[in-house]
């Protein structure tokens, strides 16, 4: 395919499947069950910490996580006492463990407390058409608290050459516009443009094969060279095509 052909090939592929029913299956139906812009930011936050591995586990662990936290994630956040606390510590995902949920709460208040949330520090730090070194500014004030070494693996910091798959999936969530309604949009201050689409081994792969990213690794270098491919296609919404790379790689050989 020449460029006109994959850009008209990708963007019906978006049509396919950035639709109301990609919710159903995926790890953003967790926050879709909230309406409240802060409770859709700490549930959007958590789930996507823990998007790896299973899809059936994620929802499962995600949905036990609301439900440790009352189904009022900002209020539990804000307004925990120590027994609340101690009632996450037996929470498991894979690698993400009870202490990792516990210190997580203790970082968010401390965010909304202090630093007044999650959306201004990106704010703050985001460039005009990335926000990679603000999830690294993010990364060092979530864990100004004391804390276990071990907590750092589950918030992935782009400056190590990290693509933050997950971390950029969530700001996804947060920033873009979507007419369908799978993407919140809640985030007023930060552009879709700004943006990157979040990268794994399938939508990697199958980048590869559109001949839209060549480097094999999939690390921030990576990740800078897909953006560039996707922002070809679309300035103003480039990470739109993350739900076509998805889709394909998920329910299409190519």
């Amino acid at each position: 395919m020449n460029k006109r052909e994959l850009k008209s090939f990708l963007d019906f592929k978006v049509e396919q499947y950035n639709t109301i029913h990609f919710i159903e299956t995926d790890p953003i139906q967790i926050p879709h069950q909230f309406s409240k812009k802060e409770d859709i930011e700490i549930a959007g936050f958590l789930t996507a910490t823990i998007a790896w591995g299973n899809r059936k586990s994620i929802l499962k662990n995600a949905n036990r996580m609301m439900e440790l936290l009352d189904w009022s994630p900002h209020d539990f956040v804000i307004n925990h006492s120590p027994s609340d606390i101690d009632k996450l510590e037996n929470f498991v995902h894979r690698t993400f463990q009870g202490i990792d949920l516990q210190y997580f709460i203790q970082a968010l208040k401390n965010i909304y407390l202090n630093h007044e949330g999650i959306e201004k520090i990106f704010n703050i730090y985001a460039e005009e058409r990335s926000l990679q070194p603000a999830i690294h500014h993010f990364k060092n004030i979530f864990f100004e608290l004391p804390h276990a070494f071990r907590t750092e693996k589950h918030v992935s910091d782009p400056k190590k050459n990290s693509a933050a798959k997950r971390i950029n999936m969530y700001l996804r969530w947060m920033v873009r516009k979507d007419p369908s309604g799978v993407d919140f949009g809640i985030w007023d201050s930060l552009r879709p443009q700004q943006l990157s689409c979040p990268l794994d081994v399938h939508s990697g792969n199958v980048a590869r094969k559109l001949k839209l990213l060549t480097r094999t690794a999939n690390d921030a270098k990576a990740l800078t060279e897909l953006d560039n491919s996707l922002r070809k296609m679309d300035p103003l919404d480039p990470v739109k095509y993350d739900f076509a790379l998805f889709g394909i790689g998920a329910n299409e050989k190519l």
